[in-house]
């Protein structure tokens, strides 16, 4: 059970990341009168292909399966795109580019739709048709560009702080820690511990990729900053985001941080965790059931626990993270498509992500179900994380704007740029991105 609430996040955390800039022209052919586009024509029925990442849970297939079996007509094939996000997003863009037909369904980081629905690479999607009102706001909102439904929430995300209880245990802390200072101290005393030979302190998502984005963010908003401001602003010359890269940058220098986990992207951690090479983890809900299996997989089943991340004062803030479905607007059979996302979707298959391989459900009805939260105690701290994340930016030019933030950050926790520098170039960066908006 996590034991802290995410109550105490800082207020100041509260800015929000969304920089919406003018977009190319929206998706799809008609308007509603108000200058928005209307939901796609889904017509056709047959076979289609759903688009994702690599399955590191296991239990897709499954879900396909069934559909397959009810629905022998119009079989479902899963195209397994690489792990890394961003690599992702780009095999999704080139097939967009040469208007393939080749991707039907396709799972969409959240932070993508702008971009993507803003290029017409998704259909718009007709939000009666899903009980969007039944999720929680601020992921039902990653599914809109201009005030139009193009995706919908599969999965939502926040980032967690994973412990090892067993040596806190062993130490006689009680508490995971709040702070920055309380890791580093709790650290000092843990391991000391003989039964922590060959431990590490700490570690999250620092290769040179997305996951570098949501850490370094994350890292800016736990110090009281953020990485742009309410008005869509490039705030990340500041004080307080110097104080939260310094966090990153000091931790890899001290060996706060191993030197492996300048390599680590969600896999890596998740493995070194469960290896028992780590006390703390940042990482998403989805590790909670692969660290908890009792088949040999891990050596830390039973011996680990969640909290909310630390920051400088008290709880830091996380990154809102999640993937939705969309139609990609060259697919065929789209009528199909449409009736799988809605599959997909569904309330009844989101608890059974979460009950299967931990993945946090975008209705807000599961987080209070009792036999739920009696099975995953922290729902309801985890539901308060989700609602008080930061999204990052939602941008047309995300590409070019995630680019930059791992550009600098990386040059920063690797020696080879001050982190004022890095900043100082951050922010001018920025600035010629979200120009204009």
């Amino acid at each position: 059970m996590i034991s802290r609430t995410f109550r105490r996040t800082a207020g100041a955390v509260t800015a929000t990341l969304a920089v919406t800039l003018a977009a190319c022209g929206p998706a799809g052919e008609g308007g509603n009168g108000d200058g928005q586009p209307e939901a796609g024509e889904f017509e056709g029925r047959g076979p289609i292909n759903y688009v994702a990442g690599r399955d590191v849970t296991g239990t897709m297939q499954d879900i396909i399966d069934e559909w397959n079996a009810e629905n022998p007509d119009e079989e479902v094939t899963y195209v397994e795109l690489p792990e890394d996000p961003d690599s992702q997003r780009q095999q999704i863009i080139q097939n967009a580019q040469t208007q393939a037909d080749t991707y039907g369904v396709i799972n969409v980081d959240n932070v993508w739709t702008a971009e993507f629905a803003a290029n017409q690479w998704l259909e718009p999607l007709p939000e009666d048709e899903f009980p969007v009102d039944e999720m929680l706001e601020p992921v039902a909102e990653t599914a809109r560009y201009q005030d139009q439904m193009y995706t919908v929430p599969f999965w939502t995300d926040a980032g967690l702080l994973y412990y090892r209880t067993d040596l806190l245990d062993e130490a006689g802390i009680d508490e995971p820690p709040a702070t920055w200072t309380e890791l580093e101290q709790q650290c000092d005393q843990v391991l000391r511990l003989p039964e922590a030979d060959g431990v590490s302190c700490y570690a999250g998502q620092f290769e040179k990729y997305e996951g570098l984005t949501v850490n370094f963010a994350e890292a800016v908003q736990s110090a009281g900053g953020a990485v742009t401001g309410e008005d869509g602003t490039p705030t990340v010359d500041t004080a307080e985001a110097r104080e939260g890269l310094r966090f990153l940058v000091e931790g890899f220098e001290s060996g706060l941080i191993p030197e492996a986990a300048i390599t680590y992207q969600e896999e890596e951690g998740r493995q070194a965790f469960q290896d028992g090479n780590l006390l703390f983890h940042r990482q998403w809900p989805y590790q909670y059931a692969l660290a908890s299996a009792d088949d040999g997989s891990s050596d830390v089943a039973g011996a680990f626990d969640v909290a909310p991340l630390p920051g400088a004062d008290g709880p830091g803030s996380s990154s809102l993270g999640g993937w939705n479905l969309g139609v990609s607007v060259f697919a065929e059979n789209k009528a199909t498509a449409l009736d799988f996302v809605k599959y997909m979707t569904s309330k009844e298959n989101q608890r059974r992500n979460l009950e299967d391989a931990t993945l946090a459900p975008a209705y807000a009805e599961l987080y209070e179900d009792p036999e739920l939260v009696e099975e995953f105690p922290y729902l309801p701290e985890l539901r308060e994380s989700i609602e008080s994340a930061v999204p990052r930016p939602k941008v047309v030019r995300y590409g070019d704007a995630t680019a930059a933030i791992q550009d600098y950050a990386y040059a920063a926790i690797t020696g080879d740029a001050d982190p004022e520098q890095a900043l100082s170039g951050l922010q001018e960066r920025l600035e010629e991105i979200t120009g204009g908006q």
